[in-house]
């Protein structure tokens, strides 16, 4: 059975730098798309950027030029650089493994995504 686990999160002034990172066990991950969501205080959870099992990346609005989404086939792992925080980034931040091909127009729907990690809290304070 396949597992996701972030590491990186914590308490980060505004305009600073976060790195967060997901290892993935059980699954083929040359095989996978690999996500991250966000779930801030009372909306849904949204989509923050996803890199394709080809290496094509996605990035929501919000965060493009401001974010880079990488992953190390080898180590079975991915990343994401956060830069120029903000106190709207405060959210917990979620990895998420999707398995087989994922179209441009679904990327960041929930339901793609059949692997979830147990979260990782990022903090922006201002």
């Amino acid at each position: 059975q396949g597992q996701v686990t972030e590491s990186g999160g914590g308490v980060v002034q505004t305009g600073g730098s976060l790195r967060l990172s997901c290892t993935a066990s059980g699954v083929d991950f040359d095989d996978v798309a690999m996500a991250w969501f966000r779930h801030p205080q009372g909306p849904a959870r949204e989509g923050v950027a996803v890199v394709c099992s080809d290496g094509t990346t996605t990035y929501a609005d919000s965060v493009k030029g401001r974010a880079t989404i990488s992953r190390e086939n080898a180590k079975h792992a991915m990343s994401l650089q956060m830069n120029s925080l903000k106190p709207e980034d405060t959210a917990m931040y979620y990895c998420a493994a999707g398995l087989g091909v994922i179209g441009p127009a679904f990327r960041f729907l929930v339901s793609e995504y059949n692997l979830w990690g147990q979260g990782t809290q990022v903090t922006v304070s201002s």
